[in-house]
C-alpha cells in the first residue's frame, strides 16, 4: 500500500482511539466464519511453511490473526505490517505471551523487510486498494516470498451489476445486524462499504494474483461479500 491509500476512510478510522479500542469485537459481527477463516489460513500455511517458517502479515494491525497463528503453530515468526501505529499498539496487546515473536512495523509494503518469507498473509486488507496499487502490492509480496511459498488473501468482493451490488450490501448488512451488530454501525458500515470504488468481483483479484506472478490460486473461502484464495510464490 502506499501513503496515498491513507485517505481512504477505513483506513482513517484505524487511527481513532475508539475504533481501534472496539476493533476486537467488530470483525466477527461482519465476517461470517471469521474464527474459522483463520483456522484454514492456517491449515493452509502449514501445507509449506516449516516448522521455524518466518510469514509476513500485511494488514496486521489488531493482531487478531497473527495471534491465531502464533498459537496455532509455536515456531513461527512473524513481521506484521500496518499503516496505522495504534492498531499495532493494539496488536502487541493481543498477542500477549506472543508478542516476542512478532517484529511490527508501521507503513506499507514498501517499508515490510526483504525477506525472504516462507508465507505471506493478507487478510480483509487488499480491498481498500485500487487496481493498479493492489497489483504493485501483489507484486511487492511475492517479490518477498521463497519460491512456492503460500500466498493467502481475504476481503470483500462484489459484483459489477448495480443491482447484483446492492442486493449483496444490503445482505452484507443483514448479516451483521443477524450477528448482534447495533444498527448505528451496520447502517454506516454499508454506506461506507457503498462508497468504496475499490471492490471487485473475485476474478479480478485471481486475474491480478496471476499478473503479480502468483500460480494455482484458488478460491477456499466464500461467505456473503468475503472471498478467500491461497496462491503461491
Amino acid at each position: 500500500m502506499s501513503a496515498g491509500e491513507d485517505e481512504n476512510p477505513f483506513l482513517k478510522s484505524f487511527k481513532d482511539p475508539q475504533a481501534v479500542a472496539n476493533y476486537l469485537s467488530g470483525p466477527p459481527l461482519f465476517v461470517p466464519g471469521f474464527e474459522a477463516l483463520h483456522r484454514m489460513t492456517n491449515v493452509l500455511l502449514a501445507e509449506r511453511v516449516p516448522e521455524t517458517g518466518r510469514i509476513l502479515v500485511l494488514g496486521a494491525g489488531g493482531g487478531i490473526e497473527l495471534r491465531a497463528m502464533a498459537s496455532f503453530a509455536r515456531g513461527w515468526t512473524f513481521e506484521g505490517v500496518d499503516p496505522a501505529g495504534e492498531m499495532l499498539t493494539l496488536a502487541e496487546k493481543t498477542l500477549d505471551e506472543h508478542a516476542d515473536r512478532a517484529a511490527l512495523v508501521e507503513g506499507y509494503i514498501d517499508d515490510a523487510s526483504e525477506g525472504p518469507f516462507d508465507g505471506a498473509v493478507c487478510l480483509l486488507t487488499l480491498h481498500f486498494l485500487e487496481k493498479e496499487e493492489r497489483l504493485r502490492t501483489l507484486k511487492e509480496i511475492h517479490r518477498r516470498l521463497k519460491p512456492g511459498a503460500p500466498f493467502i488473501a481475504a476481503h470483500t468482493c462484489l459484483p459489477e451489476d448495480a443491482d447484483a451490488r446492492t442486493l449483496w450490501l444490503d445482505r452484507y448488512a443483514a448479516y451483521a445486524l443477524a450477528s448482534g451488530a447495533p444498527m448505528e454501525m451496520v447502517t454506516k458500515a454499508r454506506e461506507a462499504v457503498g462508497k468504496m470504488a475499490c471492490l471487485y468481483p473475485g476474478e479480478v483479484d485471481m486475474a491480478l494474483m496471476s499478473e503479480a506472478g502468483f500460480s494455482d490460486a484458488d478460491m477456499f473461502f466464500a461467505a456473503i461479500t468475503w472471498r478467500g484464495w491461497i496462491s503461491y510464490a
